[in-house]
Parts: structure tokens; sequence; C-alpha cells
């Protein structure tokens, strides 16, 4: 089993960030970069798919040297080898982060005389959230393609995948190659050792080199922080009664009624 994991650096997402107020962007100084949560979790399903049923884990991202961090990471949990698009732009919208992946994809194919047969990528990025990548793969390869995956198992010349949808689970089956988008399962990321952060620091990353810069078709106009909510209202009263009484009072007052 050949398998091609996608994975996006992002800013942690456990820190709060804020709009620097000259450049209207966000700001990340000192903010530390790290692997894509959901990206983590598309890792880790391929990585337990490939000690059930062997072969190998090829991670590829794309970025600046900085990226290189996240891809040892990567390798220290489960990828066997990994490749960096070099590409120094700000930011690329999802048609252009599709075309760079699916042109990696075929130079590592050719590097390596082998065929991937499952693409994982995370369901969305935790920084802007849109979650179209691996659809935008899979249309242009013309790949099956199923999302918010949570589970899956090979055989043959098929996937059974379990879906997760707002009313349960759908279990679905697609032929090889295919293309599936992670959500969060049941389970967390492996965390690495000290021995596979060791062997991973002895693995190469080979980078590739865009042969043509693909252009942006949407470009980002302005972005907004989120509301913050104002402080909620306590309400002490000895019975519930009163509670109640002074509730629809305070919203009568705020004109929610």
């Amino acid at each position: 089993m050949e398998i091609l994991v996608c994975i996006k650096q992002v800013p942690d997402d456990s820190v709060e960030i804020n709009l620097n107020s000259s450049t209207g962007k966000p700001n990340l100084e000192g903010v530390t970069q790290i692997v894509n949560a959901f990206d983590t979790y598309a890792l880790e399903m391929a990585t337990r798919l490939k000690e059930k049923v062997g072969g190998e884990i090829t991670v590829v991202s794309i970025g600046d040297e900085s990226v290189k961090n996240s891809l040892k990471n990567c390798l220290a949990v489960g990828g066997d080898r990994a490749f960096l698009v070099k590409d120094d732009s700000e930011s690329l919208d999802p048609k252009s982060v599709s075309k760079l992946l699916i042109k990696a994809k075929e130079d590592i194919e050719a590097n390596l005389g082998k065929k991937f047969d499952i693409i994982f990528c995370g369901k969305e990025a935790t920084d802007y959230a849109l979650g179209q990548v691996g659809l935008l793969v899979a249309d242009e390869l013309s790949l099956p393609v199923v999302t918010n995956v949570v589970d899956i198992e090979t055989e043959g010349e098929s996937a059974k995948i379990k879906q997760e949808t707002e009313d349960g689970y759908n279990i679905l089956e697609a032929s090889l190659p295919c293309v599936v988008t992670v959500q969060k399962p049941n389970y967390e990321p492996r965390y690495p050792t000290i021995k596979t952060k060791m062997a991973a620091r002895k693995k190469p990353i080979d980078e590739l080199q865009p042969a043509e810069k693909p252009e942006n078709t949407v470009e980002v106009v302005r972005v907004f922080e989120p509301v913050k909510r104002s402080a909620g209202v306590k309400i002490k009263t000895e019975t519930a009664e009163e509670a109640v009484e002074q509730a629809i009072k305070l919203m009568t007052e705020a004109k929610v009624f």
C-alpha cells in the first residue's frame, strides 16, 4: 500500500492570535508553527492502516525552509519519507495548493517508480478552515473522494470507509486509488519517542521545485477578528421563581423578546 499524506504547517491554534492594526493581517510574531491538527489525524489514520496492511507513507507539504521541521515531526510518527515543495508565497488559494500538490504527487511517483493508492488530507486547515484542497485534488485527478473520514480499511482494490455525518455515520466503499479527507477519529495521534525522533533526524527531506507557479484565483480582501463576547450577568436570588422573573426582566430590557 503506497500512501501519500498532505500536511500543512499552521500557527499554533491553542494561542489567541490578534490582527496587526497597521497591516490588517494576523500577528504571528512569536507564534509557534505546528502541523495542522486535522493533518495529524490523517497521518495517524494512515499509519494505522500501514501497520495493518503494510506499505509506506510519503508526507508532502508546501512552504519555506521552516516547514522541514514539521515534516521531521511527521517522519517521527509514521512517515517513511518526506518531500517539501519550495514556495515562499505569503498565501496560496486552495486551487493553487491543489495544483502544486498534484504536480508533487506526479513527480514523487516518477521518482519512486510507484503509484499512490490513497491520498490522505485533513478535512480543513485550522488557520483558514476552507476545507477545499482534498476535494480539488480529487476532482483534478478524477478520483473518488470521501470527506469527514473517521476510519478506513482496505481489501483488494477497494477501501471501506467510515464517514461522520451530522446524523451519525455512513459506511462507504471506494475503488483505489482514492482521496480521503479526515475528521477527528476516536483516538489521538501518537507521540514521537526519543528513538523515532533520532531516526527521523537521519532521514532526508527532498525538495521539489515547481516548474510553474500557479496564480491565485481567489484573493483575501480583508480579515476580521471574531466579535468578543461581553461578560454575562449573574442572577442571585432566594428562589427559582425570583430568578426566572429577573431573567425575563433582563431579556425584556435587552429586547430579546
